[in-house]
């Protein structure tokens, strides 16, 4: 009994123990809300993957001359369908306008707003969020019909 007791408390505390860390991870506590940035830099590349889409670009500081490599998330790829994000989207060389929350600890990373691409296309990274309205009014149909198309 001793041993399913100490069996049973010790799965209890790994799930535990991980389910705090998704709650961690899915958390905006790491980003400064209260601050966007918008840059222009070349893309160098596009991660198209679960749980967050990631383009990393390099931008050019025009005071020293330095180049930057930034690093900015949005949410997962079948949130960002709805709002016309593909795994297309960006390639390598390509010139991009990113607005972004920065993270607080001042790190060149930060949470993607929105892209400008290079022909001036406005890729919003928030319209891919799905909220209880968009569930809750749905005709039925199919889910991309419950989203508008760009």
């Amino acid at each position: 009994m001793k041993k399913k007791t100490a069996l049973v408390a010790a799965v209890t505390v790994v799930l535990l123990s991980m389910s705090m860390s998704l709650f961690a991870h899915h958390g905006t506590s790491v980003f400064d809300t209260s601050k966007t940035l918008t840059m222009k830099g070349n893309v160098t590349e596009w991660d198209w993957s679960n749980p967050h889409c990631l383009l990393q670009f390099d931008v050019k500081n025009n005071e020293v001359g330095q180049v930057v490599h930034w690093i900015a998330e949005t949410q997962n790829p079948g949130n960002m369908v709805y709002a016309g994000w593909a795994k297309a989207s960006f390639k390598p060389g390509d010139e991009v306008t990113v607005t972004l929350l920065p993270a607080k600890n001042g790190r060149p990373f930060g949470r993607i707003n929105q892209v400008v691409l290079p022909n001036g296309k406005t890729l919003d990274a928030n319209k891919g969020t799905l909220t209880k309205n968009d569930s809750a009014g749905s005709s039925g149909g199919a889910k991309s019909d419950n989203y508008s198309k760009q």
